[in-house]
């Protein structure tokens, strides 16, 4: 089974990732408070919360948060 990669720009990332912080901040990306352990976690995730959003992201932006939330944050192998 091939594994998740995070293929966006995590430089673009950073910069779409200010919606997010409309709602939250990044306390959420940090132990404890971490709740993804993979890769393929952290794009679902991005992904399941980006149906709340209006606009929403496009999957190249998710791709690009993703990017920069694992270079960031997560560290997750590639």
């Amino acid at each position: 089974m091939p594994t998740a990669q995070a293929a966006g720009d995590p430089v673009r990332g950073e910069q779409l990732h200010q919606d997010c912080l409309g709602c939250h901040g990044t306390e959420l990306y940090v132990a404890p408070r971490a709740k993804v352990k993979t890769l393929a976690a952290l794009k679902k995730e991005t992904e399941r919360w980006n149906d709340r959003m209006n606009p929403k992201f496009t999957k190249q932006e998710i791709e690009d948060i993703v990017a920069w939330l694992n270079r960031d944050f997560y560290k997750f192998p590639q």
